[in-house]
């Protein structure tokens, strides 16, 4: 059985917005590029049909895709984010206890991850280690390297939960 993926509504909501625009405006238009390319003649030396079947190919994956997210998904309610432990759809504030830096991160499902703008996935290792804490909670983020030898252990203490 697949793990469930959670989500927010609105990231939910996002997902299933794109797997109805691909399905009702992507794959109709990509059907009529192969309609086109196949007109050209020979198949074995048409590169507009490879192109449109390669185009094809890559728009049912992200189809496939988005239809086993959404099979999986576990949307946390509105309830679930009261603020009192970390949980998707929440921003957090946590301070490095090393460097004493603080970072406010909004703790997000895995399509909506976003390190530039400060959204990490739950999945992530700060993220899991996040999830169910409490203001004043220490977490330590044990972060691997290709070389076993160099990995490093962050330590941070949640200082903060925001509702936004």
């Amino acid at each position: 059985m697949a793990e469930e993926i959670l989500f927010t509504q609105e990231g939910y909501d996002k997902i299933v917005e794109e797997h109805d625009y691909l399905v009702a405006v992507r794959r109709p238009e990509v059907t009529e590029h192969l309609k086109v390319a196949r007109s050209f003649g020979d198949l074995s030396e048409n590169a507009e049909y490879d192109a449109a079947k390669e185009e094809q190919a890559e728009l049912e994956a992200r189809i496939q895709k988005l239809e086993a997210m959404m099979r999986n998904a576990k949307i946390v309610a509105e309830e679930e984010m009261t603020g009192e432990h970390v949980n998707l759809g929440l921003s957090v504030k946590i301070k490095d206890l090393k460097t004493k830096e603080t970072f406010v991160y909004k703790i997000v499902g895995i399509t909506d991850a976003d390190p530039i703008e400060d959204r990490i996935s739950n999945e992530s290792p700060v993220g899991k280690a996040l999830i169910g804490k409490k203001v004043g909670d220490k977490v330590e983020v044990v972060i691997e390297s290709k070389d076993a030898s160099e990995g490093q252990v962050l330590r941070y203490q949640v200082m903060e939960i925001i509702k936004d």
